[in-house]
């Protein structure tokens, strides 16, 4: 018998869970919800973590739990604190019993884990007025005289860490944690804290299961936030302020995520199979942790049957601290589209390796589309196991950099983007095709032979084989490179030395007089570049046929007006001479290492011809992301 509950702040736990005699908490309707129950939430703030108890059984027999439409209804991991004494000057403090946060308190927990580079005593929890985040300092002398720091440290990649917030703005806050008392102080400016809506985080999560295997559950509707979420590498457990954990066929949809500590939405692993093994033990380096946890997946069900085909769509994810998306292997043959990820990492109270508007590890088949991703210390960030991945259609502006793709050996896609920051792409993987994307910016190259990582049987989590990052087998076709002043390394010249084709390379091997092995490390892959254009000093492949080259300055511009994003852009008078080929399965070569097609996640035929506003596209194409494109002044609405 399917049913539906409802929840409303004027109900009780001890009543039936009808609109004319609702449940108080959501936690009580996830308490007896079963496959095929819906849960509507009505207008309030409930501040609780919501913890699944039962699983849907399929897609069509779903838990699903969702706000009553029309109504505003918020999840916190906070609590109201209005109890604030005053110190001295600003200074306020409060000071909670411990017993107050339970088995877990956010003002001892720090920032910690494998990969983590810099967190000067920096812990989960935070102080919000009127929804307003402050800044953690180190020492009480700081809350007192909070005054703006102009130092600031580099970090890997010429990452800089402020030391606050880049506005100037001094609201800060310090913890001291006895064993019987949690002491938060505070400086609140001109605000009477307990005249304000002053807020806490207190839990670690606003809707996450602590039992793994609730599967088919959606989401909808919400607004989650503040939620004291802990460091989320790979080779640890994963929680979020929302997210299945290590679960099947989730869709979270139409949320407003927002404030949490590290992590927003979560797909990733759990902690059985590693958990910060290598900051806790200390005797071998994260990679092989990492590695370790790939097969304790396997051994723990880590296949297509039991684990991701998540969706993540159409969600507003801003201002966490760490990752608006994060999942390692639990995000297989899942999709993350339609989502609005702005302000990710740009407080940068702490740092490290793991930081992205999005940061999946082991995506495998896992399509990425149509997000708008700006204001992050890096937009997407797709590490180890790209195979079968595709990002396609998504607008990039105004992060520190755009797109980062490591440790992969493909296939995996990056068509019709838009890409602008100063910092484009990051490419220390192999097996990539880049077709019909707007690249302006700094394009990084790298090998990466230090590091075998898996690669898989096409479509399967199984394990085919180990290749470490030799460079090259990528495909570059009908993409608009844009140089700017002061930015090198934009186009493809990098790729200089390369041969261009399976056969050349295979040709250069065997005349090769090293061993049966050595010859292939010491021979460039195949790279396939063709009809491209190149301005405003951007380069070209030397061998490549047949492109675009001109010094002609685009003025590439992203303009937001109201909730809609446009691209301006001038193009050259010949621009519209150059064309591409649709490209497909059968255009784009297979990938050398793995042996495997460019293909959909159901294996069949990929075609490249849906343009960033997903018109349909005829061949030859204009060369780009968007099929309007003509020579001279461009104006064309990319978002919104």
């Amino acid at each position: 018998m399917v049913t539906e509950y409802h929840v409303a702040k004027s109900g009780s736990d001890q009543s039936e869970g009808t609109i004319e005699a609702p449940f108080l908490t959501i936690n009580k309707a996830a308490a007896v919800a079963m496959a095929g129950d819906t849960v509507i939430v009505h207008e309030g703030v409930y501040r609780e973590q919501v913890d699944p108890q039962n699983p849907g059984l399929s897609n069509w027999r779903r838990i699903t739990y969702k706000a009553a439409e029309g109504e505003k209804v918020v999840i916190k991991g906070s609590e109201e604190v209005n109890y604030w004494k005053h110190v001295e000057g600003s200074v306020w403090k409060a000071v909670i019993p411990n017993d107050f946060f339970g088995d877990f308190n956010p003002y001892k927990e720090e920032i910690y884990g494998d990969w983590v580079v810099y967190s000067p005593n920096r812990h989960l929890g935070e102080v919000y007025v009127n929804g307003k985040s402050f800044y953690e300092v180190e020492t009480l002398e700081e809350v007192k005289n909070p005054e703006v720091k102009t130092e600031a440290t580099e970090f890997w990649q010429g990452i800089t860490i402020p030391a606050h917030d880049p506005e100037g703005q001094k609201y800060v806050w310090y913890s001291e944690v006895n064993e019987t008392h949690t002491t938060i102080y505070a400086n609140f400016h001109d605000y009477k804290p307990n005249a304000e809506l002053t807020e806490i985080n207190v839990r670690k999560a606003c809707f996450f299961p602590e039992k793994t295997g609730m599967d088919y559950i959606t989401v909808q509707g919400f607004e989650m936030a503040q939620a004291a979420t802990p460091w989320t590498p790979p080779t640890a457990d994963q929680p979020g302020l929302i997210g299945p954990h290590w679960s099947k066929g989730w869709i979270i949809e139409n949320n407003d995520i927002h404030d949490a500590k590290c992590s927003g939405i979560s797909m990733g692993k759990e902690a059985s199979t590693g958990d910060n093994y290598s900051s806790k033990r200390r005797d071998k380096p994260g990679y092989h942790y990492q590695i370790e946890t790939v097969f304790s997946a396997k051994k723990a069900g880590w296949s297509k049957e039991k684990i991701g085909s998540h969706i993540i769509r159409n969600n507003t994810i801003h201002d966490c601290g760490q990752n608006g998306v994060v999942g390692h292997l639990g995000c297989i043959f899942s999709e993350v589209s339609g989502n609005h990820i702005y302000n990710i990492a740009i407080k940068r109270q702490f740092y490290g390796h793991e930081i992205a508007g999005i940061k999946l590890h082991a995506a495998i088949d896992t399509q990425i589309e149509n997000n708008r991703i700006h204001d992050c210390t890096l937009g997407i960030w797709l590490d180890w196991q790209l195979q079968g991945t595709r990002v396609t259609r998504n607008l990039f502006y105004r992060n520190s950099r755009d797109l980062f793709v490591e440790v992969s050996s493909g296939p995996f896609i990056i068509d019709h983007n838009i890409l602008t920051a100063d910092y484009a792409i990051d490419n220390h993987a192999q097996g990539g095709a880049f077709v019909n994307n707007i690249v302006r910016g700094h394009m990084e190259h790298r090998k990466m032979l230090d590091r075998s990582t898996p690669y898989h049987v096409a479509h399967s989590t199984d394990i085919k084989g180990f290749a470490p990052i030799y460079g090259g087998d990528d495909r570059w076709y009908n993409n608009i490179f844009i140089g700017a002043e002061g930015i090198e390394g934009v186009g493809t010249d990098h790729y200089n030395g390369y041969t261009t084709s399976l056969a050349e390379y295979i040709s250069n091997v065997h005349d090769d007089k090293g061993s049966d092995h050595g010859a292939f490390n010491v021979v460039e892959q195949p790279v396939y570049i063709n009809q491209n254009a190149y301005l405003n000093g951007a380069h070209p492949f030397g061998r490549e046929e047949e492109n675009l080259v001109t010094d002609h300055d685009p003025e590439i511009k992203i303009v937001e007006d109201g909730e809609e994003v446009y691209l301006e852009l001038n193009l050259p008078d010949n621009f519209e001479e150059m064309k591409g080929h649709v490209h497909s399965t059968h255009t784009l070569e297979r990938v050398r290492l793995t042996d495997v097609d460019f293909e959909n996640p159901d294996a069949s035929e990929v075609v490249l011809n849906l343009d960033l506003l997903s018109n349909m596209k005829a061949a030859p194409t204009v060369l780009g992301p968007l099929s309007e494109l003509k020579s001279g002044k461009n104006r064309l609405k990319v978002w919104g």
